[in-house]
């Protein structure tokens, strides 16, 4: 059975990353459903929203959360939002897998030494895939 998947990655803390996101979300969907795919689009506005409609962001991203089966976060590009969706996922027991190129951030100790979270730190793109295969049951 296809496994729900949260994927995290930085939306307003910067769009780095973006091509990287849309790749491992495309890699992810060709077995699991990624409930938050629209993280990989390179389009998304940066600005915010205005209360109402930031509220139904939170909403609707809370709401995916809790129907996760497990969440993976790409954490190169710090993000505050990747963070509460962290906690939030920590909160309710939804499993967490962080990835991060080392060679160009470290993490935050509040995640290295919390040890709740499975971190991969990386070097190339193509050490991402082989552990999400492992991560995946694939």
């Amino acid at each position: 059975m296809a496994k729900k998947i949260y994927f995290a990655g930085s939306i307003r803390g910067g769009r780095v990353d973006a091509d990287l996101y849309r790749r491992i979300i495309e890699y992810i969907q060709r077995t699991d459903i990624v409930l938050t795919e629209h993280v990989g689009k390179s389009n998304l506005s940066l600005t915010e929203q205005g209360r109402e409609r930031d509220a139904r962001i939170y909403n609707q991203d809370t709401a995916w959360l809790r129907e996760s089966d497990l969440l993976i976060g790409e954490c190169t590009c710090p993000s505050l939002g990747v963070g509460y969706e962290l906690a939030y996922a920590e909160r309710f027991g939804i499993p967490c897998h962080l990835f991060y190129d080392k060679t160009k951030t470290q993490l935050s100790a509040m995640l290295t030494g919390d040890p709740y979270f499975h971190i991969y730190p990386y070097e190339r793109e193509e050490d991402i895939y082989p552990l999400l295969d492992e991560i995946l049951g694939k």
